[in-house]
């Protein structure tokens, strides 16, 4: 591993404000959750791991929900490469794509069923996935 750094303290500054939780596309898909009168909870914390949450939890029946940003999380279609220092940027998120995969093997392998979508999607497509999902874990 390279001992790369951010390439300048205000593009360091910059990364680090950014929003962990409570973004735009989670606030979006828990309100029209609410509405329609499922009820969860927020970074619940992954059972076993320390340092990870999801982001939306219905922990009766086991549903995990990730709503994961594209750049942070590679998304296949709107992941961007920066040009400045993209060494570290690349271990970086390398880094992060592989916690999260390490994260859905560890809730799977819990017996929960875990959701992953990307900040672009609908939130209405999201909800109904989640919801389908939720009341079918229900059933069992």
């Amino acid at each position: 591993m390279s001992t790369a750094k951010p390439s300048s303290p205000g593009v360091s500054a910059r990364m680090s404000r950014q929003a962990r939780r409570d973004t735009a596309p989670e606030v979006a898909v828990r309100k029209l959750l609410h509405a329609t009168g499922y009820r969860y909870r927020l970074n619940e914390r992954v059972p076993g791991m320390s340092r990870r949450t999801i982001d939306i939890a219905f922990t009766r029946v086991k549903v995990a929900v990730m709503i994961d940003g594209c750049f942070w999380h590679g998304c296949p279609e709107h992941a961007t490469q920066p040009s400045a220092n993209s060494e570290w940027w690349r271990q970086k998120l390398d880094r992060n794509m592989a916690r999260d995969i390490e994260t859905t093997e560890h809730l799977t392998g819990a017996g929960w069923t875990v959701l992953r979508f990307w900040e672009h999607e609908s939130p209405r497509d999201v909800v109904e996935r989640i919801t389908t999902t939720v009341n079918c874990r229900r059933k069992q």
